[in-house]
Order: C-alpha cells, then structure tokens, then sequence
C-alpha cells in the first residue's frame, strides 16, 4: 500500500496520465474516423462531368462523407488514381474513347464492370444546314469550307485521341485544334448564328444538342464505334476502404432522359452545386435505388 502525501501524488499522475493517453486515443480514433470520410473526385471540365461528381458531392454530404474535387484532365486523372491521390474518377468510355487508358492502367487503377449510361454515342459533328456533309468521308472535297480545321476540346482527352486516328483511317487533309470544351463550343455557338460550316468532335449525351441543330457525321469505318457506355474508375484499395460508397456506385444507372435533364440544371444554375442539390432533391426515389 502507498501511504503519505507522496503516495497520493503518485496515484494522481497515473490517473492524468491515463486521462491524457484515453483522450489522446480519443481524438485520434476521432481524426481518424474523419480522415476515413474524406473522399476525393477527380472533375474534368465537361459538362456531363461536372454535373455528375456535383450530384454525387450532394449525394455523399448528406450521408456524412466530405467530398473535395481534384480538377484534372483525363490522364493526369489517371495518374493521380494509379498513385493514390485519388479516390475516384466518374467518366471513363468505353470499349473505344478511352480504352488506351484502360490498357495502360488496367494493372493499377481499378476499372468498374458496371455502368452508369449505357446509350453514349461519340463522333464528328457539324451543324444541320450543310445538307451535303453527312459523312466523314464527304470532309475532303468540302475541306476548303472548313479551312481544313476540325475544332477540338482538351487535349489528351481519349476522344481526342480517337478524333486524331480517324484522321488517319480516313485520310483527311485536316488539322484537328485542341483547345477546350468551353473554346469549342463558343466556336460553335459562333458559327452556328452566323450560319458558317464548322466540324467538331462531340458526344452525347451533351446540352449543346437541346441548343444548336447539330448532326453526327456518319463513320463508314467505324473509329469513333457504336454505343458507348461510361463506367466509373477507383484507386487501388477504395473497395476496401470505402465499401458503402463503392456499393453504390455500382447500383449508380441513368438514362438520356435523366442526366439530360441534370446536366440542364446545373449548367443553368449559378453554382453547379446548387442545380445538382435541386435535382437530387426532385429525383430522391431514384437516388434511393443507388445508395439502399
């Protein structure tokens, strides 16, 4: 037994030594149970992409996550899920946009078997009143028309890369112009009210298409494929980590109708944030067939 003064002393530094470890522990059992609800989306400057990653920003809050944007391109989007730095990446095409990236990191960064849209299609477009331009394969004797330009978006982008074998396949005397989404389609916008040709790589589903009379070119050879359907794509480990939200991504499926009418929101809201939260809150049955 421990008697006197000094013994009393001893007891009462082990007790506030076990205090500080228990609260110690505490807050760090606390920070790590934040850290565990931080989840990072990689948001590429297309508007079906930023309508998506801010529903899903929504969506997430509301359960309790945290959710930041990483704002990259395609590849540096896929780099920074092969390194970790990422979490998720909501847009990959395929079997043909972006297959050179699902080739290259097919190994290191995990690629979703299912997917959300299943009616994507990909191609070169121009507007509807060049009635004699319906194919790729009318581009060369009319190329003077175009200045022998296609305007392009982000370079990098697997459309891009399919939009520059087509060139190829097809033998086209043509400079395809990367630039960005918002360059094209003022480029468009343009042309389309002063009634000027203009050839643009484009997909659907995209606002522009309620806006503009626009028309795929048809593609004898087939570069650009058929349907489309997009996929979502994680870091190594997200499984893991997060298996609720990884759940639900996967139970994630929309139609034309309904990310056309998302996408319309929030391209005409001030914040994209706020359009999405309208739309999520309009569409809440269906948001409770993903995460249920």
């Amino acid at each position: 037994m421990i008697k006197g003064k000094k013994g009393l002393s001893f007891i009462l530094a082990i007790l506030m030594v076990a205090a500080l470890t228990a609260c110690g522990n505490s807050s760090q059992g606390k920070e790590s149970e934040e850290k565990d609800k931080d989840i990072a989306i990689g948001q590429i400057s297309w508007a079906e992409n930023i309508a998506v990653t801010n529903m899903w920003k929504v969506i997430l809050e509301d359960k309790g996550y945290n959710v930041k944007f990483n704002y990259l391109n395609m590849g540096s989007t896929m780099t920074a899920l092969e390194s970790g730095d990422l979490d998720v990446s909501l847009e990959v095409w395929l079997p043909v946009q972006d297959a050179n990236y699902l080739e290259e990191y097919q190994d290191t960064v995990n690629f979703s078997d299912e997917t959300w849209f299943d009616e994507a299609k990909v191609g070169l477009v121009v507007p509807t009143y060049l009635e004699g331009i319906n194919s790729v394969e009318d581009l060369n004797e009319h190329k003077e028309l175009f200045n022998s330009k296609i305007v392009g978006f982000d370079p990098g982008a697997g459309t891009m890369e399919v939009t520059e074998q087509l060139i190829k396949d097809y033998d086209l005397d043509f400079e395809l112009v990367p630039s960005s989404e918002a360059a094209m389609l003022a480029e468009i916008k343009k042309a389309v009210n002063e009634k000027e040709p203009i050839v643009a790589p484009l997909w659907s589903p995209h606002w522009v298409f309620s806006k503009y009379d626009l028309k795929f070119l048809e593609d004898p050879q087939n570069t650009f494929g058929g349907v489309e359907k997009i996929h979502h794509a994680t870091r190594q480990g997200f499984e893991e980590d997060y298996p609720e939200v990884s759940k639900w991504f996967k139970n994630w499926k929309m139609n034309n109708q309904q990310i056309s009418e998302l996408i319309d929101y929030v391209e005409s809201s001030e914040e994209p944030a706020d359009g999405a939260e309208k739309w999520v809150e309009e569409n809440q049955d269906l948001i409770d067939e993903w995460v249920n």
